[in-house]
C-alpha cells in the first residue's frame, strides 16, 4: 500500500522537487537537514522484557507498552497511566480513549507534545521523538511493528551523524533527508497503512464470502441459505460501520487545517528551539541594565520568526497524506455499499419470487373453490332426489344415468362459466 498509485510519498515526491530550490535559498532555514528532537531515554518506570522474553510484572492497573523511537531502539514495558501521562504529556482522558470503552471507536487527537492514535487495533501514542504503542504483542499489531522496523532500522549514536556528513558530502542527499517527513508523520502513515490493510483484507473476506451465498439463495430459498444472508448482512453492518468511523475521522482533519497544523510535532519542537536560542543569544548580547532595549529586540525578532515561518502553516504534506488514505477507504467503503446492494437486489428478486409462488397458490385455491361450487350444485341435486318422496321419475326405467350425466355435465358448464368469468375479470393469470 505504501508503493501503491496512491502513496503519499509519490505524491509529495513531484512538490518536493519544486519547492527544493527555495528552500536551499532561505536563510531561515537550519542548515542541519534533519533538525530533529534527540532520542529519547528509555522508560525505566514498569517492568522491561528481559534477554529470555519475559515481561516482569508490575502492580496493578499497568498495562503493556511497546517504546520505538526514531534510532530504532525500543522496549516492551508495563507501564501505569502516571507514567505515560509523564512521559507522552497527555491528558488522562486520552488515555481512557485507548481503553476498551473505546476500543471500537477510531480518533487522532493533536496535543501539544503528542499524537493520539486509536484506529481499530493500533492504539499509541505518537510524539516528535517515539511511538507508545499499547498492546504490541497482539496479532494484528504486529505488522505495524514489523513495518516500524522496517522503516527505523536501529543504530547506535556513533552512527548517528552519518546523515549530516553524507548531506554535506552530497547535496542531493542532504535535500532528501530535507523533504523526509517528520516522525510523526511517518508513523501514522504505516498506522493509517496497516488499518487499511485490515480493512482491505476484511473486505476481500467479505465479498469472497458474499458472491456464492447471494448466487445460492437465488436458487434455492432455504432456511439455511436465509441464515447465511443474515450473517453476512451484520458483517456487513460492523465492517462499514469501521471503515465509517476511520474515513469520518481523516475527513474531519481534512476539513480542517488547524488541526492539521497542531499534528506538526517536529515542527513546533523547532519553533521552540529557535525561540529559546534567540531569546538566550539576544540576553548574552545585551547588558544587564538594558532591560528596554531586551524587550524590544524580543519582540522584533520573534515577528521576524513568525514572518519567516509563515510557510510553515502550510499543511499540504498532512493534506496529501490523508487524502491518498481518505481515498483508499472510501474505495472500500464503496465495495462494502456495492456488496450491500447486491445483497438488496438479490432480497427484492428473492421476495419477487415469494410474492410469485403466493400467487400462484392463490389462483390455485381460487380453482378449487369453483371446482367445489361446481360439485357442490351436483351434491344438492343429487341430495334433492335422494330423499323418499313422491316423484314420477322414479318409475321411469332406465332414467338414473341419464340424470347422472345430464347433471354432471350442467355442472361442468357451471364450473366453465365461473372460471372465465374470473378469467374475464384478471383475477386468474392467462
Amino acid at each position: 500500500m505504501g508503493k501503491g498509485p496512491l502513496s503519499f510519498r509519490r505524491l509529495s515526491s513531484i512538490r518536493r522537487r519544486k519547492k527544493g530550490s527555495s528552500v536551499k535559498d532561505d536563510p531561515n532555514h537550519s542548515s542541519n537537514p534533519s533538525s530533529s528532537p534527540p532520542p529519547p531515554s528509555p522508560i525505566n518506570a514498569g517492568g522491561s522484557v528481559a534477554a529470555g522474553g519475559k515481561v516482569k510484572k508490575k502492580a496493578g492497573g499497568a498495562r503493556m507498552w511497546m517504546r520505538f523511537d526514531r534510532t530504532g531502539a525500543m522496549e516492551v514495558v508495563e507501564c501505569d497511566k502516571s507514567t505515560i501521562i509523564k512521559r507522552s504529556s497527555v491528558p488522562a482522558r486520552d488515555l481512557r480513549i485507548l481503553g476498551p470503552v473505546f476500543s471500537h471507536s477510531s480518533n487522532i487527537l493533536a496535543r501539544e507534545k503528542a499524537i493520539v492514535v486509536n484506529l481499530e487495533v493500533i492504539k499509541a501514542i505518537v510524539t516528535a521523538e517515539e511511538v507508545l504503542i499499547l498492546d504490541p504483542l497482539r496479532p494484528e499489531v504486529l505488522p505495524f511493528i514489523d513495518r516500524l522496523k522496517q522503516q527505523f532500522p536501529q543504530r547506535n549514536n556513533a552512527l548517528e551523524a552519518t546523515p549530516n556528513v553524507q548531506a554535506l558530502l552530497d547535496p542531493e542527499a542532504g535535500e532528501g533527508l530535507q523533504n523526509e517527513l517528520p516522525f510523526e508523520f511517518q508513523v501514522l502513515e504505516m498506522a493509517l497503512e496497516a488499518v487499511c490493510s485490515i480493512v482491505d483484507s476484511s473486505v476481500a473476506s467479505l465479498e469472497t464470502d458474499a458472491w456464492p451465498v447471494l448466487d445460492e439463495l437465488t436458487k434455492n430459498v432455504s432456511t439455511e441459505n436465509l441464515e447465511y444472508v443474515r450473517s453476512l448482512k451484520s458483517n456487513l453492518t460492523r465492517l462499514l460501520a469501521r471503515v465509517q468511523k476511520v474515513r469520518d475521522e481523516l475527513e474531519h482533519l481534512l476539513d480542517d487545517n488547524e488541526d492539521m497544523s497542531d499534528l506538526y510535532l517536529t515542527r513546533k519542537w523547532n519553533q521552540n528551539q529557535q525561540a529559546e536560542a534567540m531569546l538566550e543569544g539576544t540576553v548574552s548580547v545585551l547588558p544587564p541594565h538594558n532591560t528596554s532595549n531586551l524587550h524590544r529586540l524580543t519582540s522584533n525578532r520573534s515577528a521576524s520568526m513568525m514572518t519567516s515561518n509563515m510557510d510553515e502553516d502550510d499543511v499540504e504534506d498532512l493534506e496529501m497524506l490523508l487524502e491518498a488514505y481518505f481515498m483508499q477507504l472510501e474505495g472500500m467503503r464503496n465495495k462494502i455499499l456495492t456488496v450491500r446492494e447486491y445483497i438488496d437486489d438479490t432480497e427484492d428478486y428473492v421476495n419477487i419470487q415469494l410474492d410469485n409462488q403466493r400467487n400462484q397458490l392463490i389462483q390455485l385455491q381460487l380453482i378449487l373453490t369453483m371446482a367445489s361450487f361446481a360439485i357442490s350444485a351436483e351434491t344438492l341435486l343429487a341430495s334433492l332426489f335422494g330423499m323418499n318422496i313422491p316423484c314420477p321419475l322414479y318409475n321411469i326405467n332406465g332414467i338414473f344415468w341419464y340424470f347422472v350425466w345430464s347433471i354432471t355435465a350442467f355442472c361442468f358448464v357451471l364450473f366453465m362459466v365461473v372460471l372465465g368469468y374470473a378469467r374475464w375479470k384478471k383475477l386468474l393469470g392467462s
